[in-house]
């Protein structure tokens, strides 16, 4: 998991009178929770932008004043309309308590049954991965290779590194490849010309 660098100031003020004035002056409520106090703080919008809009998941290095704290982000708010980026709520971590984190998906290999002419399906695009903050990766990569026509790969397919394990539904379902209209068709004629 890659390391992304913040910091942050401390608040005294609460309620949201105080957080609508901090976000005119584009700052970012936030609150960390988790192993120690809780500690309420701002950050500038234009910070978080690089650790909100990528397809990783990252550990976050605050330094919150004189506090420095490891941590990964828990919870977004957006505005509805605007988008812009409301409240972070942040999850203290550390090297012997695990974690359950979202970590995106991708899709690795050419399906066999793409090449029967189906059609490659992602239905899940983040996995929750538990474990050490150090250990859960950026990406879980799956291999899609043997994935036939019709077939489902579901998240107890889907093997782990040691200590970490997937906290989703064991038999959701994580990609597939559906029939398409030509592959349909195509089973139709070959079946007819046997």
């Amino acid at each position: 998991m890659k390391t992304f660098e913040l910091v942050g100031t401390p608040r005294s003020e609460y309620g949201k009178k105080a957080a609508k004035g901090l976000r005119k002056e584009e700052l970012v409520p936030c609150n960390i929770y988790g192993l120690g106090d809780n500690i309420t703080f701002t950050v500038a919008e234009a910070d978080v932008r690089k650790l909100i809009y990528t397809p990783d998941t990252l550990a976050v290095a605050l330094t919150i004043g004189d506090v420095k704290k490891m941590a990964v982000v828990k919870e977004l708010q957006f505005h509805p309309i605007s988008g812009r980026v409301l409240h972070i709520d942040f999850l203290e971590v550390n090297e012997k308590k695990p974690v359950t984190v979202a970590v995106p998906v991708q899709l690795e290999g050419h399906a066999e049954g793409v090449k029967a002419g189906g059609k490659l399906s992602l239905e899940m695009r983040k996995l929750k991965v538990n474990g050490i903050y150090t250990q859960i990766p950026d990406r879980v990569v799956v291999d899609v290779t043997e994935l036939g026509l019709g077939k489902k790969l579901a998240v107890e397919d889907i093997k782990m590194a040691d200590g970490l394990k997937l906290m989703n539904v064991k038999d959701a379902c994580v990609a597939q490849v559906k029939a398409t209209r030509a592959s349909a068709t195509a089973a139709t004629e070959e079946a007819a010309a046997e």
